[in-house]
Formats: C-alpha cells, structure tokens, sequence
C-alpha cells in the first residue's frame, strides 16, 4: 500500500517512526495554540504594549535554546530518549494549566521560560532520535516530512488556535493546549521498548564520572563534532546567513505591508503563510526525490536563493511580495534540511543526540544576533532594510564559500564520526581505572579497515 503513495509519505510505512511523528505534530499543535494564546493573553494584560511582553518572550526563548539544547542533547545520548521525551511533555501540560490563572505581564516571562526549558530538551531528542528509528533509505524522507510538517502548521496552527480560542475564551484555550502535551505523551509511551543510542562498552567506561563531569564531556564532544567536520560546519555558517534574512522577514514584514504599502493585517497574513508555503513545499520535493541530492549543493542553493530575494522586496507590491517570501521560504528550508540529513549520515546513532544538540543551540544562537540586526535596520535603515539585509547576509556567503571552498567539500569521502574509548600507546600508559573517558574519531567508510582520517 505505501509503495503507492507520495515518496516523501512513505517513511510512515515504519510503524515506530509513524508514531512519533504523530507525536510530534500533536506537540506543534499545542505549540500553536500556547504562542496565540500568549499573545492573546499578552494584550489582555498589557494592550498596546503587549508587543514588547512578547518581544522579551521570544528572547527568554532563545535563550534557553542556546543554554540548554546542547545539554539536552549530550543527556540523550546516555538515557532513554522515550522517557525523557515523555517527561518534557508532561511537565510541560503541567506549566501551561498555570496560564489561564497569571494576572502580571512578569508572570508571563516566568512561565514562557519554564516551557522552553522543557522544549529546548524535547526538540533536540526528538530529530536524534529519528535516525535510531529509521533505515538510511527511510531517514531522509522522514526528516523532510517531520520539517514539511512544522512549516505547515506554522502556517495553519494560529488560525486553528485562533478559531479554537474564539470559541473556548482565551483563558481556556491553555486547557486544551494540556491536553495536546498529554496526547504527545501517551503516543510516546506505545513506542516499543526503549530509545537508547549508548553503546554499551562506552556507557559502562562512563559510570566511573560523575553525572555533571559526563553531561561536559558530552556536550564538549557534540560541539567539537560539529566544528571539526568541515560539511557540517559549512552548513552551519549557512545557517547564519538564513538567520540574517529569516529575522528579518519577520520583524520587518509586518512594517513594510502595513506600513509602506498600506495594507491591512489580512494581506500581512497571506504574505507570512505564502513564506510558510514555500518552506512546507521544498520540505515536500525533499522527501518526494527519487536519487539523493547532495545535501552540500542543496544548502549552499538555499543560502543562495534567500538571499537573492530579500535584494529586491523593498521595491515590489504585494504581489510580487507573495512570489518572493514563498522563494525564501524554500531557500530556508533548503538550508535546514539538508543540515539535518549531513548530521544523520555523518554521525553515528550513539552519538546523534550531543551534535543535534549542539547545533540546535548554535542555530538559535545566530537567531538571537540576527533579531537585534533586523531590528537595527528597520530603525536606521527604512524603506532598504530588506536590501541591507541582503547585502550583509550575500557578503557573508561570498566570505564563507571562499574559507570552505563548498566545491571541495561535495566529493569528500563518505564516513562516520565514531565515539571511541581513549586509549594510550605504550610510552603513554597509564591506569585509566578511575579516569576513563573517550574521544571522537572520523572513520573513512570507503578505506578497508576503517581508516582514522580526524579526531576529537
């Protein structure tokens, strides 16, 4: 029967994987319906001042994205992913059943810090975890559809939260968002057995550190991994640039329809779902190729592509608007993507959870240098924010593209980075009874005998 339908659907034929997506779309439900709560319940509270409520909101969220992602991630590589997903989610259905009963504009800061801790260990666990549940032909596809998936109901989440919210009252739409996390979480819970990544031998030379020595070991480890593979450090450079003009299209779109073209929050609406559009359908082409594409051309498109259109949105209606944020939409997602398929295919399952973590932490990091730029264009630079914008984040590419020289980095061998035991040659021995620990090496997949070619 799935052999029959769409190719970017049919990572759903694995029952395990099925599941957890199903898990993950219910918790962007209930995403969608905490931020349109929020910002409802922000301008109850605050009127027209809610936007800087919700502007410190977002950079709590950042925050504890850049923070906590890397530690969530070395954590799951050492337990039992499904449980730890399964906690995020019920703590998290606890937090916001506090919501419908805050009257302080500060008790919102609070609580929107307290979900994101929670989420910034959710997210990181569950893209690890897809490549432990699915084959390498499947692993693709299902990265595609979990990110097709995400701009979807980035695009039709509010307006279901927003109906849902006009119907219940905005207070109890907190209510229904609990019952989402609790839906995600029993999903979780009928995964088979459990979700660890560890291997054993290394699990076992890790029990003689204590639990704080391990978790800085291991987040050492993903963020020296991600550095050192020349592939993904590219595409994470890639991702500043995507940052540059993704702040920017959504700080300053809002100014320029309502603003310069004089239009109203219905057209500003259909702009921002056109950009979602975009993004959902290259997420859709992704997983409906039939041959792989090079994730390193794809990214390098995509940097490419977003940049091109932010050059000239100052100078178009709303039209051409519309035909240039769906375009953008595509360059973002063919820049996330294929970042997450290089770390899949590069890095081995035991150790997934640390570089997922790592560069989940350091992309939100650009997010967080990209807002005040956007924001400091929108200020001193109207009427061309858009072509600034486009003209730092291109410079970027030229400089990045000549220091990584992305022609060279297409035709390197395939491989695995490996976790290893540390070891000692014989002139440097000694008892590692006490102080055993271990180390990242690149195997070189083509070479007999798995040849080191880099190490950690």
């Amino acid at each position: 029967m799935w052999k029959q339908r769409p190719r970017w659907l049919q990572g759903l034929a694995n029952p395990v994987f099925a599941r957890l997506y199903l898990a993950q779309t219910v918790n962007l439900v209930g995403e969608s319906f905490t931020w349109l709560g929020l910002a409802l319940l922000a301008f109850e509270l605050a009127g027209e001042q809610s936007g800087t409520i919700l502007a410190g909101a977002l950079t709590l969220r950042v925050l504890a994205f850049v923070v906590l992602a890397p530690i969530a991630g070395a954590i799951a590589d050492q337990i039992d992913r499904k449980r730890l997903m399964i906690i995020t989610h019920l703590v998290r259905m606890g937090i916001v059943c506090l919501l419908p009963f805050i009257t302080q504009p500060w008790h919102i800061y609070g609580i929107v810090f307290l979900l994101n801790v929670f989420y910034a260990f959710f997210t990181p666990t569950y893209t690890a975890t897809i490549p432990l549940v699915t084959t390498e032909e499947e692993c693709p596809k299902a990265i595609a559809l979990s990110s097709a998936t995400y701009q979807l109901l980035g695009v039709l989440g509010p307006g279901l939260a927003g109906s849902i919210a006009a119907l219940v009252g905005t207070r109890q739409v907190f209510f229904l968002d609990a019952i989402t996390f609790l839906v995600a979480a029993l999903l979780i819970a009928t995964l088979p057995g459990q979700l660890r990544a560890s291997d054993s031998t290394l699990a076992d030379s890790r029990t003689d550190l204590n639990p704080v020595k391990t978790v800085i070991q291991n987040i050492k480890a993903g963020t020296g991994c991600l550095f050192t593979d020349p592939p993904m450090r590219y595409a994470l450079m890639l991702q500043l640039v995507a940052a540059i003009a993704g702040a920017q299209i959504l700080v300053n779109t809002v100014g320029y329809v309502q603003g310069t073209l004089q239009l109203g929050k219905l057209e500003y609406g259909w702009v921002m779902a056109a950009f979602g559009i975009g993004a959902t359908l290259a997420a859709i082409n992704l997983g409906n190729a039939r041959k792989k594409n090079n994730p390193i051309l794809l990214a390098s498109g995509g940097a490419v592509l977003i940049t091109l259109t932010l050059a000239s949105a100052n100078f178009v209606d709303w039209a051409g608007l519309l035909l240039l944020w769906a375009l953008a939409g595509a360059g973002q997602t063919l820049i996330n993507v294929p970042t997450q398929t290089l770390i899949a295919s590069r890095v081995a399952k035991e150790a997934q959870g640390r570089v997922y973590g790592a560069q989940f932490a350091w992309s939100h990091f650009w997010w967080a240098l990209a807002y005040p730029l956007a924001g400091w264009l929108g200020n001193y630079a109207p009427g061309y924010y858009f072509l600034y914008s486009s003209l730092i984040g291109g410079g970027l590419l030229i400089v990045v593209s000549l220091w990584f020289k992305p022609q060279r980095l297409t035709g390197l061998q395939p491989g695995l980075w490996h976790e290893h035991e540390h070891t000692h040659d014989e002139h440097h021995s000694h008892d590692h009874s006490t102080h055993r620990h271990s180390h990242f090496h690149f195997h070189d997949t083509i070479t007999p005998g798995l040849r080191d070619s880099a190490s950690v």
